[in-house]
């Protein structure tokens, strides 16, 4: 359903005059939401920190996590002690809860344990991003800077910094407001935000962006793997074994994509994003070799088979964006 709805999100069709309506009315609702927010009318909160808010302004994935990592690993090394929030999509998590690397991701999300593994930065998940915020602060009074995964809706959160990361690919399908639409505020909304970024961004400007975007892309060299992460294999070595590849990310022909440019032929099967695997998902498959994004590995951890092996990606990133995300923390200090 989900792959299905991203197809008609890329074009118009007549079924969509039946849908426009609503999203036009969907329009006026967050409009009025946001001016609500911005009088005072409805309350918002601020944490004694300063706090960074990665986002996207239309459904499915974008490039937030690689970016969050990314901010959080750039921060430290300038000196920060980051913690990171989210709302761990997916989870049945019930209140708020400390992500750590044994957690379980149906329980707090996929994309927070991996956030957890990679940054060793203390990770927070709950549905209401101030209670999250302040439980974090509470638990870890020594980060001094907030990064919120997801979360640019949000505005009972105030924030300091606000960062929109868009696939380049998909870019914003056909414009429209959900449901006609991808978008869950209009592509006017990049106006008001400080940074911009295009994940995997070739050139140019992107439909409706009146800026250029920052570019980001994902790199990948080795493979680890599932049981055993000190093992490391090249591509390469890959050589002469049959290999399934599989993804349940926001957009899985980008992995797909990734995998062929590094000479790799292979079976896929692609799922909906945050799709939650089981043993049964991989019973009926026989190649000598399985690999999956990181994000897909922690949620395949404890049944992993000796041919499961990962693909992990880095986000390489224009330096602009940390120098314009310090200006930013600079000026709140003065």
């Amino acid at each position: 359903m989900a792959n299905w709805l991203q197809k008609q999100w890329l074009t118009f069709t007549l079924w969509h005059l039946l849908l426009l309506p609503i999203s036009w009315l969907f329009l006026i609702v967050i409009t009025l939401r946001r001016l609500l927010y911005k009088k005072g009318l409805l309350h918002s909160s601020r944490l004694n920190v300063p706090v960074i808010v990665v986002g996207n302004i239309n459904v499915g994935g974008a490039g937030k996590t690689p970016l969050v990592i990314w901010l959080a690993e750039q921060l430290k090394l300038s000196g920060y002690k980051p913690g990171i929030i989210s709302r761990g999509y997916g989870s049945s998590l019930v209140g708020v809860a400390s992500v750590s690397l044994d957690s379980d991701p149906s329980a707090v999300g996929d994309e927070p344990v991996l956030i957890a593994m990679r940054t060793a930065c203390p990770v927070f998940v709950g549905a209401k991003r101030v209670e999250v915020g302040l439980a974090l602060l509470k638990a870890h009074p020594e980060c001094d800077i907030v990064i919120s995964d997801d979360g640019l809706q949000h505005y009972a959160l105030q924030r300091d910094v606000e960062l929109v990361v868009f696939d380049s690919v998909k870019g914003f399908g056909n414009g429209a407001l959900l449901p006609a639409g991808p978008l869950r505020e209009p592509i006017s909304r990049l106006k008001t935000v400080d940074v911009i970024v295009g994940n995997g961004l070739q050139s140019g400007v992107s439909q409706g962006v009146t800026r250029v975007p920052i570019e980001m892309q994902l790199k990948a060299s080795t493979f680890y793997n599932l049981n055993n992460r000190q093992l490391e294999l090249s591509p390469a070595e890959f050589a002469g074994k049959s290999m399934t590849a599989v993804a349940g990310i926001g957009n899985p022909e980008r992995f797909f994509l990734q995998l062929k440019a590094m000479g790799l032929h292979f079976r896929s099967k692609a799922y909906n994003d945050h799709y939650q695997y089981c043993a049964q998902d991989f019973e009926d498959i026989d190649t000598d070799i399985v690999v999956m994004t990181e994000k897909d590995a922690v949620k395949c951890t404890s049944f992993a088979r000796p041919n499961f092996w990962v693909l992990p990606v880095r986000a390489e990133i224009d330096r602009q964006l940390l120098t314009d995300v310090l200006n930013k923390l600079d000026k709140l200090r003065n």
